[in-house]
């Protein structure tokens, strides 16, 4: 079975429809998840849901037909943002689950999340998915395809462990016509806030802005309307609904790395100090900083929702978080990362403090710094650069390498990393001083150029 190696990343399956990510290779991960399976000795359902691109329905055919030709049973629970197929491993009798989803890239991608279990496949476990697919070896068997539509038990289980918020909120919500968009309203009515939904319309073209809510660009709607309405806060999810945006009462965006701030204080708060929290390397060192001073132990990792989950569990960490807006909940959820949970739960924190999010990050130290920005990088080169980039640094500055190449300048940092995602080099600076980020990215930024690399 030919397929293309290229789609197989570090913590999932992704690519563009119709060119590298076929319906053949659809049918591929079907049967390879199914030797999967089979090579650990698991039998039992699988949970197959998927986002609401135009390309889904034929992909899901395609895999579908590939577990059930392998004698899978599949339990189709429609469309549906990432976390409720996450949640149906909890609430459904399987032993897996596949979302069919292209999460923040553009409308042209679309890949798999898969789990074994609750834990996510990634890594060399991805690779060995391939490999199976290549070899060709498939179970065959009977297998059958029943429906379950979850989503009013989702919008049940969270809004039963939030609760009606302690005061009442004025809030905006963009789901920007993402997946999200079908749990939105059903869930926010039920919290108690005075709600205004902007493009709460399921449309897996994006028609209003691109759901990625680390980029500038695509926050410009929602910040105006909670400008234009003196909302309290403001929330956004990328297209699957498994990252958060997060505005403040003045219209201010509150990167990924803040958001962790209010998460890791209030649950260290109620839970008891010495806790590890999780955050990757793109955050802001304002993070560990706070994490300290609120009594946590701050553990910087790699950058990816499958690494994350998993140093989660090696840490019994309550909770991580990523710069991207992924956030993941141990302490009162499941473990995995949410937005629309996620969403809910900050509500909570700031109902419940009678202050606003502005007041409640106002002591954090403040820092210059950049959004992530992200430099076109063909896949083929992007890892080589990160390692000529270590060699380069590391012989003037203090670099960490435990994911790409964060080189710290004492008063500031710079970091440069492969995405696993899409073929670009991210990049990140910070510093004390609007001069000094200046100095340190153009450092790093003319380094790149010297590489044929254009940021």
């Amino acid at each position: 079975m030919a397929i293309s190696p290229g789609i197989f990343r570090q913590y999932d399956i992704r690519g563009i429809t119709g060119k590298d990510l076929t319906e053949e290779a659809a049918y591929g991960v079907g049967r390879g998840f199914a030797a999967l399976l089979v090579e650990r000795g698991i039998s039992g359902s699988v949970a197959v849901g998927r986002d609401n691109r135009p390309s889904g329905p034929a992909l899901r055919d395609a895999l579908v037909r590939g577990l059930t030709d392998s004698g899978v049973d599949v339990i189709d629970i429609d469309v549906v943002p990432t976390p409720v197929l996450y949640w149906a491993l909890h609430a459904l009798p399987v032993v897996g689950g596949i979302q069919i989803t292209g999460s923040h890239n553009p409308p042209e991608y679309n890949g798999f999340k898969l789990c074994v279990g609750f834990d996510s496949v990634h890594g060399e476990e991805i690779q060995r998915l391939r490999r199976l697919i290549e070899r060709g070896q498939f179970t065959s068997g009977p297998a059958s395809v029943t429906e379950e539509r979850l989503i009013d038990r989702y919008v049940d289980d969270v809004v039963g462990r939030i609760g009606t918020l302690s005061r009442r909120l004025k809030v905006v919500v963009d789901a920007g016509n993402g997946a999200g968009s079908l749990v939105a309203e059903k869930l926010f009515s039920r919290l108690g806030v005075d709600a205004t939904y902007l493009f709460c319309t399921s449309d897996g073209t994006f028609p209003n802005h691109h759901p990625d809510p680390t980029v500038v660009e695509n926050l410009h709607d929602i910040v105006a309307e909670v400008r234009r309405s003196g909302a309290d806060v403001g929330i956004a999810f990328d297209g699957d609904a498994d990252r958060i945006g997060v505005i403040d009462e003045a219209g201010g965006i509150v990167w990924g790395d803040h958001v962790l701030i209010l998460y890791a204080r209030d649950v260290l708060s109620r839970t008891g100090k010495g806790q590890s929290i999780i955050f990757d390397v793109k955050c802001s060192q304002a993070l560990p900083h706070a994490i300290s001073e609120a009594g946590g132990v701050p553990v910087m990792w790699k950058t990816g929702h499958s690494l994350i989950k998993e140093r989660m569990k090696e840490l019994h960490a309550p909770i991580a978080g990523e710069m991207s807006g992924h956030m993941f909940f141990a302490e009162g959820f499941y473990g995995h990362d949410d937005a629309m949970y996620g969403g809910a739960r900050l509500l909570r924190i700031v109902a419940d403090s009678g202050m606003s999010i502005g007041s409640l990050l106002a002591d954090v130290p403040k820092f210059v710094s950049t959004p992530e920005l992200r430099v076109d990088c063909p896949d083929e080169r992007k890892f080589a650069i990160v390692d000529a980039a270590s060699r380069h640094f590391r012989a003037t500055h203090e670099v960490i390498d435990v994911d790409g190449v964060r080189v710290l300048f004492g008063d500031g940092w710079g970091l440069i990393r492969a995405s696993n995602t899409q073929p670009v080099l991210v990049t990140r600076y910070e510093a004390l001083s609007e001069a000094r980020l200046a100095e340190i990215q153009g450092e790093m930024e003319g380094w790149l150029r010297a590489q044929g690399v254009a940021p």
